[in-house]
């Protein structure tokens, strides 16, 4: 799998402490190697679907995958996310 800086990836877990589940979609802004060797990490951007951003978070590489042609996108209320 081959991440891209600034392109759009989908998490593969559900993050309840950020209301977002996978499958969300988010904007990979930095790849972070792990400072004593274990897994690398992202920082991620979330926007809502009117493009504001609602959150910056950090996660392992193996919690984000990037995005596929037969992959369609969906809308759900952030509410709905606990």
């Amino acid at each position: 799998m081959t991440l891209e800086l600034y392109k759009e990836v989908a998490l593969t877990l559900d993050l309840p402490q950020h209301q977002l589940r996978a499958g969300d979609i988010a904007t990979l802004v930095d790849l972070v190697p792990h400072p004593t060797g274990g897994e690398d990490g992202c920082v991620l951007e979330v926007f809502n679907a009117v493009g504001e951003s609602i959150a910056v978070i950090a996660v392992p590489v193996s919690a984000v995958e990037a995005l596929r042609a037969d992959e369609i996108l969906t809308v759900r209320s952030l509410a709905q996310a606990s």
